[in-house]
């Protein structure tokens, strides 16, 4: 711990009467043991399925969860018996004092896998301490290993950095995965160039659907032929075992390290064992990622509620779940596609 960067965060509620004695279930009887944690909405790229060329309309400072406010809701989740949490954006390396915030995630009590998702343009310089602090995982945005390709996907040339990052994390042995959106116009080559990365080190490479989260109205998401592409460019993938609850479908391939990975988010194969919940930027709690947004945790926060009011409301809300995200979409969709650094991607 940093004694001169410490957050303060006054109590405001009994703790006792949050002590977890069974799981966290929502009412389709799915258990809830991760919470996905969006610091900021702000990125130093501009991914073309995630902002439109111009950018989005960031929000302000004020209406931003303070750090003091993002660990109050993780401490709540956690002494609710959530012990996965994942820092995302926007690009969390993109927030000052992050690590702050992830010292003191670190420290808490009843988390136990403590991740973060990074597009790696800022990240290498943290994965020391990162290391230090015993971080379980980190989930690293990259689509291309082409500098034009990813000028072009991205808007930026940060290739470099990312790809800095990258070998940190494999020098430093942090667990890591390499999350890659194929569009419509990723060719063949940047799939299997990504792949490549899987063959002497045992990372995770994870393809995943375009999802209609770019912050303009382009009406498109992706789509299941993903799954046939890949399975055409490597015929001997073989289906893993993985857990009930997870959200990529995972191969092994003979002589490769690592493994292969499928995120079929448009699709939407995984809603039946989902056991994740997100917090926006802005403070408010979905249930799914295709929903608006159930509960305004930030207005309970500034509104002085208690702890336990406060998981009282987060359960009740886990109890008019939706049962997976075509009915969240149709239920709570409409216009302009939301960008997910506006969600926490």
């Amino acid at each position: 711990m940093h004694p001169d960067t410490a957050i303060s965060v006054p109590p405001s509620g009994n703790h006792a009467v949050l002590a977890a004695t069974s799981p966290l279930r929502d009412n389709h009887g799915r258990e809830i043991n991760y919470l996905r944690l969006a610091v900021t909405d702000r990125c130093n790229l501009r991914c073309q399925y995630c902002m439109p060329e111009g950018g989005v309309d960031f929000v302000e400072h004020r209406e931003i969860l303070t750090l003091e406010e993002l660990l109050r809701v993780a401490r709540v989740f956690a002494a609710m018996g959530v012990g996965k949490v994942r820092i995302t954006g926007g690009e969390p390396f993109a927030r000052r004092d992050i690590m702050v915030l992830i010292r003191e995630l670190a420290a808490t009590r009843g988390i136990d896998r403590l991740h973060i998702t990074t597009n790696g343009v800022a990240a290498a310089e943290h994965l020391p301490e990162l290391k230090a602090l015993g971080i379980a995982g980190i989930n690293l945005s990259l689509d291309t290993l082409d500098p034009r390709r990813f000028w072009a996907i991205t808007r930026r040339d940060a290739l470099p950095q990312v790809l800095q990052t990258l070998e940190t994390t494999l020098a430093l042995a942090i667990p890591l995965k390499i999350n890659t959106v194929v569009l419509d116009t990723t060719p063949d080559t940047d799939i299997l160039a990504i792949a490549a990365l899987a063959r002497t080190t045992a990372l995770t490479v994870r393809f995943i659907e375009r999802m209609p989260f770019s912050g303009g109205n382009s009406g498109r998401g992706g789509s299941p032929v993903l799954r046939q592409r890949l399975m055409t460019l490597f015929p001997g993938l073989e289906p893993e075992p993985t857990s009930a609850a997870t959200t990529a479908r995972l191969f092994t391939l003979t002589g490769f390290a690592g493994r292969i990975g499928l995120i079929e988010g448009y699709s939407r194969t995984f809603c039946r064992t989902c056991n994740k919940v997100r917090l926006t930027p802005k403070g408010m709690l979905k249930t799914c990622l295709y929903d608006d947004g159930v509960l305004d945790l930030k207005g309970m926060i500034r509104a002085g509620a208690s702890d336990a009011a406060i998981a009282a409301a987060v359960a009740a809300a886990l109890r008019r779940r939706f049962v997976d995200g075509h009915q969240a979409e149709g239920a709570c969709r409409g216009g302009d596609e939301p960008s997910m650094a506006s969600i926490g991607g």
